[in-house]
């Protein structure tokens, strides 16, 4: 970290803006389970600009695309990146594709559980349902390792394949009261669902998005491959910009002509590639701020959330929103009530120290080497 080779080296050590964006979006996510967005809402329900711009914090209700809607395909991506990263590492080691496929497999198995429970614990009760984040994650990553040998060329290949796959499954597949491709309830996604879950999800979510969203897991070994191969960082951030851009303007091309519209609930193809090419652009970004330039002095900040991502994720969407939200607000609110703030402030503050006390967890578990692993 203290040596600071030119922008035309090739990278030799570990990639600190894979740390800063895994710890971004947890910490993006863990400011959305404290409710710092909905208290933010309701604070500025009264000011159009500033209002417009929290509600880029809300997912899109249907057709179009929202700063929010790039979390997940961030977290997917920087998974597949991370996924080759240490591979590569093992193999560098003598461990062999298939000794550590057994090490995938279980570790896919894990977050299909834990993304499974946490329905569970959602719902309060035992329940059968497939969208949270984890077990998607769990296919994706699947995916992307059983084609983890093959070239970069191959790889993406297979990754437009899986849209293809997808755009005719919506509109091929013409079965009864499932038979429109992109309406709510009423697609192929729907049916699928109705046939896994025997129920469909209230806010249009389907189960098969694993399907089209293996390729931003794939996208990103693909681009973990690029970041630590002999090519210059100069080349690097090029080919991340190129790619980024082809598929920004693929994604739009598609929603602006009319074939295929954007929308995350259901992962399009034209939202698996504009999403995709703004993580690509941010992944540039982050590479050049962290790893060339070297420009870290905040980096810590991020780097001590990602570096236990999986935990403080299943701690504030299972102990925070269960017990740490309603017990920081009942001393912060009690504290408030001697003020005249309005209820609304007094929330976006309870949010706000909520979100400080589960960053300060991860600080502490960082100072004591605790890190925890699936």
């Amino acid at each position: 970290m203290n040596s600071i080779p030119s922008s035309d080296t090739p990278l030799k050590q570990r990639l600190l803006s894979l740390d800063v964006m895994r710890g971004l979006i947890m910490i993006l996510l863990a400011a959305e389970s404290c409710m710092l967005y909905a208290a933010l809402d309701d604070v500025t329900a009264g000011d159009s600009f500033v209002g417009a711009i929290v509600k880029q914090f809300f997912h899109h209700p249907w057709h179009g695309l929202r700063f929010w809607d790039l979390v997940q395909p961030s977290f997917m991506l920087m998974a597949g990146s991370a996924l080759y990263i240490s591979w590569h590492g093992k193999s560098k080691k003598g461990i062999s594709w298939e000794s550590n496929f057994k090490h995938i497999l279980v570790r896919c198995f894990r977050l299909f559980l834990f993304g499974v429970g946490l329905h569970c614990v959602y719902a309060g009760k035992l329940v059968w349902e497939l969208w949270n984040v984890l077990t998607q994650l769990s296919v994706t990553t699947l995916i992307a390792y059983l084609i983890i040998r093959r070239s970069g060329l191959w790889q993406l290949v297979f990754s437009v394949g899986l849209l293809l796959l997808t755009e005719m499954a919506y509109r091929l597949v013409q079965v009864p009261n499932f038979d429109q491709p992109f309406t709510e309830h009423h697609n192929f996604g729907a049916f699928m669902d109705r046939i896994l879950m025997g129920k469909t999800n209230s806010d249009g979510w389907v189960a098969i998005n694993f399907i089209p969203t293996a390729a931003h897991t794939i996208w990103g070994v693909v681009a973990g491959k690029l970041l630590i191969s002999p090519a210059t960082n100069g080349e690097k951030i090029q080919r991340l910009l190129v790619g980024g851009a082809i598929a920004l303007v693929a994604g739009y091309a598609l929603d602006i002509g009319g074939i295929t519209p954007i929308i995350k609930r259901i992962s399009t193809s034209s939202f698996v590639l504009v999403s995709g090419g703004w993580v690509l652009l941010l992944m540039a970004l982050l590479f050049w701020i962290n790893d060339v330039k070297k420009y870290f002095r905040y980096a810590w900040i991020f780097t001590v959330v990602g570096m236990n991502a999986i935990f403080i994720y299943l701690f504030f969407e299972t102990v925070g929103m269960q017990w740490v939200n309603g017990a920081v607000a009942i001393f912060v609110v009690g504290f408030l009530r001697f003020t005249n703030l309005s209820d609304e402030v007094m929330t976006l503050m309870s949010a706000s120290v909520t979100l400080a006390a589960e960053w300060y967890l991860c600080y502490w578990l960082y100072q004591k080497k605790l890190f925890f692993k699936l």
